[in-house]
């Protein structure tokens, strides 16, 4: 089978240390209660999340609301 990019191979795509880091900028938590919420979410939040990523949930929280799209689909 041909290769979709030819002669073409990792080696050949090559960046600076510099220009990585400025494209990927890491996020800086201001202050320890930001990180702290962020990293150890609510158990709602996590049924919320968990709701959004399938789409059939996502979409009959937006007719029935959510408690019952969320008890439909994981309840």
């Amino acid at each position: 089978p041909k290769d979709p990019l030819g002669s073409r191979n990792a080696d050949s795509i090559k960046i600076t240390k510099e220009v990585a880091n400025a494209f990927v900028k890491r996020q800086k938590r201001s202050s320890l209660l930001e990180w702290y919420s962020e990293y150890y979410k609510s158990p709602m939040e996590q049924m919320h999340e968990r709701c959004e990523n399938y789409p059939p949930c996502d979409y009959l929280s937006d007719q029935i609301g959510f408690p019952m799209a969320y008890n439909r689909f994981f309840g």
